[in-house]
Parts: C-alpha cells; sequence; structure tokens
C-alpha cells in the first residue's frame, strides 16, 4: 500500500529529471505567474547588471530602490508600505549617502560568502535575509537566488536533500541569514549540476530559484491572480 508520504511531487520528479526540456520548460512557466501589471518591471529587472545602479547618485539609488526594487520584492500593498516606511526613516536618520555605503558594500559581494554577502544588504532597513537574497539575485544571478517561502515550500519536497531537516525547521516567513545561506547553498549546487548535466553553463542559482517559486505558485494561483510576495 503507498502512504502519502510516499507521493512523489512534481518538484521532486523534476529534481531528479535529466531531460532539459523538462527544466526548461519548468523555468518558462516562471512568466505565467508575473503579475501583468509588474510584467514591464519584472522584464527590467530580468536584465539588471550591477553597473545599471553602480554609478546612480544617493537620490537616484534611493529612488531605484523605493521604486524599483521594494516594488518587484514587495508587491503585497502591506508589505511595501511597511518595508519602504523603514527605508525611508533609515535615509532621513543617517542620510541617503549612507544608503550609497551599504550599497557599494553590496556591489563588492559577487566573490564574498554567502552569509557576508546577506549581512551586507540586510543593512538597508526593510530588507531582510529574503529581501537580502533578491537584491543579491538580481545583481548577481550565477551566485545567488532568491529565497523565500515558496522556495522553501518546494524544497521540502524534495526529500533526497541532505539539508531536509533544516528546511522543515525553518520559518518560510520568517527567514534568516542562516537559513539564507542553506537556501542558496542548495540553489547553487543544483545549477552547477545542471550544468554539468546538459553540458551548458547557462544554469543559475537565480534560474533554479524561478523554477522553485513557479513550481509552489502553480499549486495554488491561477496565472492571473499570481503575484510576487
Amino acid at each position: 500500500m503507498t502512504s502519502a508520504n510516499d507521493h512523489t511531487s512534481e518538484i521532486e520528479q523534476l529534481w531528479h529529471s535529466s531531460d532539459a526540456s523538462k527544466w526548461q520548460r519548468a523555468l518558462d512557466r516562471y512568466w505565467n505567474y508575473i503579475n501583468p501589471t509588474h510584467f514591464e518591471l519584472e522584464c527590467e529587472m530580468e536584465t539588471l547588471r550591477p553597473d545599471d545602479v553602480r554609478y546612480l547618485d544617493a537620490d537616484q539609488w534611493y529612488d531605484w530602490l523605493l521604486k524599483k526594487y521594494f516594488c518587484w520584492k514587495y508587491t503585497a500593498r502591506n508589505r511595501y508600505v511597511k518595508n519602504t516606511r523603514d527605508l525611508e526613516r533609515q535615509a532621513t536618520d543617517l542620510g541617503r549617502h549612507h544608503l550609497l555605503t551599504i550599497r557599494d558594500r553590496v556591489l563588492g559581494c559577487e566573490n564574498a560568502s554567502i552569509r557576508d554577502a546577506l549581512t551586507a544588504a540586510t543593512e538597508f532597513n526593510g530588507i531582510g535575509p529574503a529581501g537580502a537574497s533578491g537584491l543579491l539575485a538580481l545583481l548577481f544571478p550565477a551566485k545567488f537566488g532568491t529565497v523565500d517561502q515558496f522556495a522553501v515550500g518546494a524544497l521540502c519536497k524534495v526529500r533526497c536533500l541532505s539539508e531536509r531537516d533544516k528546511l522543515r525547521c525553518m520559518k518560510p516567513q520568517r527567514l534568516t541569514i542562516c537559513d539564507g545561506v542553506v537556501l542558496i547553498g542548495i540553489m547553487r549546487r543544483k545549477a552547477v549540476s545542471l550544468n554539468e548535466l546538459f553540458n551548458t553553463s547557462g544554469w543559475t542559482p537565480r534560474k533554479v530559484d524561478k523554477v522553485l517559486w513557479a513550481s509552489e505558485r502553480r499549486l495554488t494561483h491561477h496565472p492571473s491572480e499570481a503575484c510576487r510576495v
């Protein structure tokens, strides 16, 4: 008799798949779950490079965080309002040039440890470990992926992972830097594995996180109802 615990989820089946076309279809599904009102912003963030923000002045950088990054990451209205208020308070208390100092530290984190990079990005008020991972994933997609409740939910279904006990102990909506280190480590490892399997260099931790995100959104949302939180 097969118990519920023996059921192999779709993401677990994909995780073990050596079919490149299945992985590509799973990646392509990400775009089906982007809110149409955010599609243009998503496309812009998809092509973001460090130099696009490296030379912004203090006011431009502050506006980019508020009107671009925070809009991209915090699509739930209440989250956006709270987190932007925190950033605004930091800019008022310490000055917008202080935000430039943090930006420059983050831009120097491409080859830093996952922990150090997340620590640097969380110096922005309103950006916790999940938000920090998103910023790093946009700037350095070959090194970082976005960690959130959807990544945790999907990875908990992949029973072969050595980190499974750690995953099950995580609080998906209150991820810590330690959680981020574990999650991004898994994404990095999987990207390397896929590139070796398919003899390519195109798979990145960011692409793996998109597959995980779309996998979880697919279970509970119609594309027209989905949004990033």
